[in-house]
């Protein structure tokens, strides 16, 4: 587009609206605001007070410890414990969501139309069940005495939930059960956004499906692939109701313990809120990091395109 001589670019857009957008923003900041900024900072102040049960019932004031909090969770050897735990069984349940979600998108592609729509209501069917009742119905699936895995494996009265591994897993598979169908029906638009004549001549080549996948679809689908992978990251990370529900709240002897458990066993059954603030507040950094990366790689995605 030519610009008239003696106009800049910058000149020739139309100026005094700038403060339009925020004033449609407006209702939607204010929400946020109640929401989330006022229930953060109280998470961040009651971290740094010494707050318990006596203090909650008025019993004994509050006494300010400063970075105390954080200096006692950072010397307890079961919180690396539990964050070591916590970032493997994410990156396990992302690695699995992605797999089983891509793999389904690219059958999606391959099947008719009655199929693909019979298992897209399945997926949607698992992505809008609450995640207590998932949870529930795995454990009864995987009973000892009454669950149908165990028959059709042969493993007799076997508890899945007795030993550490095979609990993790079991909630990994809950886990990924409800995490896929995001994964599938997101790569699967992006497949079908890609032109069809690019993978009819890498067939006619010679190439095979893995072969296609890893050398055409994956650098398309690039974009679409990382805002999946941190989404998943977000919400792996913050796991509670799957592991507090299936492993009867952490396991036992706290085998099974996430960062979000631990804190809620730290705030509620222990009755130290502040420690099981400081917690949260950690769990708010790391994931506001992920955020921030999440945010700039949409950012450099948007300044490609």
């Amino acid at each position: 587009m030519r610009v008239r001589p003696g106009l800049s670019r910058s000149s020739s857009r139309p100026q005094g609206h700038s403060s339009t957008p925020w004033l449609y923003l407006a209702p939607a900041l204010v929400v946020l605001g109640g929401l989330l900024v006022y229930p953060i900072y109280q998470l961040g102040l009651i971290s740094f007070f010494q707050y318990t049960q006596a203090q909650v019932s008025g019993g004994e004031p509050t006494t300010f410890e400063g970075f105390g909090n954080y200096s006692a969770l950072f010397s307890d050897s079961q919180f690396w414990q539990v964050l070591v735990a916590t970032v493997l069984f994410a990156g396990a349940c992302v690695v699995s969501t992605l797999a089983v979600g891509c793999a389904l998108a690219v059958l999606l592609t391959r099947v008719r139309a009655l199929p693909r729509l019979v298992l897209m209501l399945a997926a949607l069917g698992a992505w809008a069940t609450p995640a207590v009742t998932g949870s529930t119905v795995w454990l009864l699936l995987f009973d000892p005495d009454f669950g149908p895995v165990n028959r059709i494996l042969g493993l007799g009265d076997h508890s899945w939930t007795y030993g550490r591994l095979s609990a993790f897993f079991l909630v990994l598979l809950e886990v990924v059960w409800c995490s896929f169908p995001f994964v599938m029906v997101t790569v699967y638009a992006g497949i079908r956004a890609v032109p069809s004549e690019v993978l009819e001549a890498a067939a006619l080549d010679g190439a095979s499906q893995w072969r296609i996948w890893r050398s055409i679809l994956t650098p398309m689908l690039r974009p679409i692939l990382t805002v999946v992978t941190i989404q998943s990251v977000i919400w792996d990370f913050k796991v509670f109701t799957q592991i507090y529900v299936m492993t009867n709240g952490g396991g036992i002897a706290g085998q099974n313990l996430v960062l979000n458990v631990y804190a809620y066993q730290q705030a509620f059954a222990s009755s130290k809120y502040s420690l099981g603030s400081a917690i949260g507040v950690v769990m708010l950094l790391m994931l506001l990091a992920v955020t921030l990366v999440y945010l700039r790689l949409l950012r450099r995605q948007g300044e490609e395109l």
